[in-house]
């Protein structure tokens, strides 16, 4: 993939105007995928900014890298939408828009003329994309809600680590970040449906429902067994074994995949015992589900004696699926990672060497492009 190609391929979303009002993680990251497929997103901050800009240390140069994460090929602008003259702006802005996008509780915006009623009769085009934390219906409607809550409150948390430890945790906002994915998914098909209608549509999208929405298997597994599942640390509760093992390294480990009856009698012989793969205990998923104790103590006996690159290479040769758990430095140097593309840069007028990662998606062998740095402080920055 050559770089520049991508800008000479027209990108599903140009032409199409943004106006992300958006803070924190969710909404951003949607006005990001928005802008990564050509659409023109302008980025609109309240006085004191994005609160991203202040997560942290690490700072970048004085930018938060959650901030420069999320909010790359934008334009941004500061606007005080409780003041008159910023309500006035605003709409200026919002005349030739096709797309706003917001994240507030329910009802905050009613009082500003910015809910989707309001803005549906002034600008009936117009499509309105809400992050909310648990949509604007039921009992909980009104609260708060940020990532490890609904981590916590959606289940995740109960089948992350391991049983009666601490909980853990997903260590990425999974939840913040599916929400935007989700809501981006519904804007797009708000504007391929108003091609056809020519109104606008209000698509919502709340984090609680996307935690809930990532246990689907695991509610099936409830409902068939009455039984809530739970954490197994680096594996899954249906395959066995489908985990990490630790290596004679000093604090390694590697993940094993023999997700099959045939990849286990192969992991068998690679180990050098053979005989699990007769072993009554072994013979079928269901029963190294079932056994899994014994198992997984078995081979965490075996691999402890491997170097992490010899066991790694008889694994591969043998067609057995295997990865080492990296750190971030470790991925970030993969030679996958740089043949792909994905880690762009730009001049950014403050970042010696600016680096981010581009969208993970490539549509006829082209990647979108990384085309303009985060909007830098635009007077949000008290």
């Amino acid at each position: 993939m050559e770089e520049g190609q991508a800008s000479e391929m027209a990108w599903p979303l140009e032409g199409v105007r943004v106006i992300d009002m958006t803070q924190n993680v969710a909404g951003p990251y949607c006005g990001m995928i928005l802008a990564e497929m050509g659409a023109s997103v302008l980025k609109i901050e309240p006085p004191g900014g994005d609160p991203t800009r202040s997560w942290g240390p690490p700072f970048w140069e004085g930018y938060g890298p959650v901030f420069l994460a999320l909010n790359r090929n934008k334009d941004g602008i500061v606007i005080d939408i409780k003041s008159e003259a910023g309500l006035a702006a605003l709409h200026e802005e919002l005349r030739g828009a096709d797309v706003v996008l917001v994240s507030t509780r329910p009802g905050v915006l009613e009082k500003y003329g910015l809910d989707y009623a309001a803005l549906h009769e002034r600008y009936p085009s117009l499509v309105y994309g809400e992050v909310t934390a648990y949509g604007n219906y039921g009992p909980n409607k009104n609260d708060p809600g940020y990532d490890p809550l609904m981590q916590a409150l959606g289940g995740i948390m109960s089948v992350t680590g391991r049983t009666g430890e601490e909980p853990v945790r997903v260590g990425t906002s999974i939840i913040d970040m599916g929400t935007g994915m989700w809501l981006a998914i519904g804007v797009i098909g708000a504007i391929q449906m108003r091609s056809r209608t020519g109104h606008g549509s209000h698509v919502l999208s709340s984090l609680f429902e996307t935690a809930v929405g990532w246990m689907a298997y695991h509610a099936n597994s409830f409902w068939a067994s009455g039984e809530s599942p739970h954490g197994w640390g680096s594996g899954t509760s249906v395959i066995v074994p489908y985990e990490a093992f630790p290596t004679s390294d000093g604090g390694d480990w590697i993940v094993i995949g023999a997700g099959n009856d045939s990849l286990f009698l192969k992991l068998c012989v690679v180990l050098g015992h053979p005989e699990w793969g007769e072993d009554p205990l072994f013979r079928s998923n269901p029963l190294r589900v079932v056994n899994r104790s014994e198992l997984v103590s078995r081979i965490r006996a075996t691999t402890s004696f491997w170097k992490s690159d010899e066991l790694s290479a008889v694994l591969v040769e043998a067609g057995i699926p295997t990865a080492p758990v990296a750190n971030v430095a470790q991925v970030l140097s993969n030679p996958q990672l740089l043949a792909g593309g994905l880690i762009q840069s730009i001049d950014h007028p403050d970042i010696s060497g600016f680096k981010s990662i581009g969208l993970p998606l490539v549509i006829d062998d082209q990647r979108p492009l990384l085309r303009t740095p985060p909007p830098g402080d635009n007077g949000a920055i008290p």
